[in-house]
C-alpha cells in the first residue's frame, strides 16, 4: 500500500519530470539524450496472460512522434517487489516506445537501495537489465540555503536523506522563504511526509522560529485557525469601513464614540446591519434602534 513518503517522492518527479533526468545525469552519472522536453506521461504495462502492471511514474524525453528515451521512475521502501518486474517494465516501455529505457529506483532506505542496485536476473539470456538506484547515500548533503533555493526539489529529498543534519533542515527553512507561497507550502509537505519522527520535530522546531507559516499536520491545524480568524478579522475591517463610508455619503455627524464603536466591532452580520441602516438612518442614533442592549 502506497505510504505518504512513497506519494510524495512520486508528485516531486511528477511535478517536475525534468528531476528524474538530473539525478540519472547529475547524480549517478548516466548518458541520457539532450532535450528540453521531458514529460510524465501515464502508462500501464501489460503482460500475457492479461495481467495490467502499473509503474510508478513513466518519463518520456523528445517529442512525442519520435521520443529518444524513457525514464521509469520506482519508489521502493522495502524489497517486495519483485527485480523481475523492473526488468518487465524496461521491455514492455522499449517495445512500446522504440526507444533505451532506464529504469531509475528511489529508496528512502540504504539496505533497500542496495538490494534493487544489483543486476536483475530477468530469466531471459543475455537479458539481465541494471537499474539505476538513488539511496540516501546518492543525495548531497545541501547546507547552503542559495543551492536549497536554487535545486527545492534536491532540497526536499536531502532533508529525508540526512534531515538528523541540522543545517540541512536550516537550509532548507531558509530556502522556503526565497520561493513562492505556495511552492514553499509544497515542498514542505513532502519533506514532512518523507522524513522520520526525529526530523519532523526538527522541521517544526525549525520552521516555528521563523516568520514562514508552518505547514505541517499539527501546525496546519493552528494556523489554518489564525488564518481563518485573520480573514474574518478583515473582513469585518471592510464591513467597518463600509458603514462609515456610507454615513459620511449621506451627510450624517458620526460623533467620535460611535465612530470607534462601529470601528471595533467585529459582528460581522451586526455591521451589515448597520451597513443597511445607514442608507436611510435619518440620525447617527435611528442606525442602532432595534440593537439588543448588548450591542449598544
Amino acid at each position: 500500500m502506497p505510504s505518504p513518503t512513497h506519494d510524495s517522492l512520486i508528485e516531486l518527479f511528477r511535478d517536475r519530470p525534468q528531476l528524474a533526468v538530473e539525478v540519472l545525469r547529475d547524480l549517478l552519472g548516466q548518458d541520457l539524450p539532450v532535450t528540453p522536453l521531458a514529460r510524465a506521461e501515464n502508462f500501464t504495462f501489460n503482460t500475457r496472460p492479461s495481467d495490467d502492471i502499473e509503474p510508478d511514474l513513466v518519463v518520456v524525453l523528445g517529442p512525442p512522434p519520435s521520443p529518444a528515451h524513457v525514464i521509469i521512475v520506482e519508489i521502493q521502501k522495502d524489497k517486495s517487489k519483485d527485480p523481475r518486474q523492473l526488468a518487465r517494465y524496461a521491455a514492455q516501455a522499449w517495445l512500446m516506445l522504440k526507444c533505451d529505457a532506464t529504469v531509475l529506483v528511489v529508496c528512502p532506505d540504504a539496505r533497500t537501495a542496495e538490494h534493487y542496485a544489483r543486476p536483475i536476473d530477468s530469466g531471459l539470456t543475455g537479458y539481465r537489465p541494471h537499474p539505476r538506484v538513488l539511496g540516501p547515500g546518492g543525495i548531497p548533503a545541501i547546507t547552503d540555503p542559495q543551492q536549497a533555493a536554487a535545486h527545492p526539489e534536491l532540497a526536499t529529498l536531502a532533508v529525508m536523506a540526512h534531515g538528523r543534519d541540522r543545517k540541512v533542515v536550516e537550509a532548507f527553512a531558509s530556502a522556503l522563504t526565497e520561493l513562492p507561497h505556495d511552492y514553499a507550502a509544497k515542498y514542505y509537505e513532502h519533506a514532512y511526509d518523507m522524513s522520520v519522527p526525529e526530523v519532523r520535530h526538527l522541521l517544526e522546531e525549525i520552521m516555528t522560529s521563523t516568520d514562514w507559516p508552518v505547514h505541517s499536520p499539527f501546525a496546519r491545524e493552528h494556523y489554518g485557525r489564525g488564518m481563518a480568524e485573520g480573514k474574518t478579522e478583515g473582513r469585518a475591517e471592510e464591513a467597518a469601513k463600509l458603514v462609515l463610508l456610507v454615513m459620511d455619503a449621506r451627510g450624517l455627524d458620526v460623533p467620535d464614540d460611535v465612530r470607534a464603536r462601529i470601528t471595533s466591532c467585529t459582528d460581522l452580520t451586526l455591521l451589515e446591519t448597520w451597513a443597511a441602516r445607514a442608507a436611510t438612518a435619518q440620525t447617527v442614533h435611528d442606525m442602532f434602534d432595534g440593537a439588543s442592549e448588548q450591542d449598544r
